[in-house]
């Protein structure tokens, strides 16, 4: 059961881990980074860049601005085209922050469970966290998806020409984004372990039984 025990406290480390992770890469500003070339003034090259999280935009050493908000009824004037990138955004928005709180019903559901020692509630719950991690990883999707559309439909308005020298990429906040869908995962495939392992001859209830 020590090894049980152990697997218990290593889905129940992960599930935290996953919180903590997503926590901070919703709340910070570094999921899409933009540079600009400015060889003809190395020393303007800060200002012209610029770094946006899933709320707002910095651009060079300015203080942050809100982005446009995708729930408001001005963005129902906007072209189709628009309107497409508004409901992906509007979709990121929704999806990462019910991700953050499934986390938390898990990791009860988790406490639960492995305090029980139920085998149908182990099962339940390892799949739930696949689940969760399923629902993140559709969201980190939708938003790598949203960037690549946002910076086509500003080359087309533009013109291709002003976005020639610019130089995009994902930052650390995506990044953890990603981990936190790992251990999220992780936590669901080792309580599914668990769960097999009670079956095949495991002892429910076995008092020196390691909780999470």
């Amino acid at each position: 059961m020590a090894r049980l025990g152990a697997l218990l406290l290593a889905a129940a480390l992960g599930a935290l881990l996953s919180f903590a992770l997503l926590a901070a890469a919703v709340a910070s500003d570094y999921w899409y980074l933009l540079e600009v070339a400015d060889a003809g003034n190395r020393s303007g090259h800060g200002q012209l860049s610029s770094h946006s999280g899933l709320w707002r935009i910095c651009e060079g050493h300015n203080s942050c601005i809100p982005l446009i908000d995708p729930f408001s009824s001005e963005s129902l004037d906007a072209s189709a085209s628009v309107q497409h990138l508004i409901s992906l955004h509007r979709a990121v928005l929704v999806v990462l922050p019910v991700s953050l709180v499934l986390i938390v019903c898990g990791w009860i559901c988790g406490l639960l469970s492995s305090l029980a020692q139920n085998i149908p509630l182990l099962l339940f719950t390892g799949c739930y966290f696949l689940l969760g991690g399923t629902l993140t990883l559709a969201g980190l999707i939708t938003y790598i998806s949203y960037s690549q559309l946002a910076f086509e439909e500003t080359a087309r308005q533009y013109g291709p020409q002003h976005v020639q020298d610019v130089c995009i990429s994902f930052g650390w906040s995506l990044a953890l984004a990603c981990g936190s869908c790992a251990a999220e995962s992780l936590s669901g495939v080792l309580l599914l372990a668990v769960a097999r392992a009670l079956s095949l001859g495991g002892q429910p209830g076995d008092p020196h039984s390691v909780v999470i």
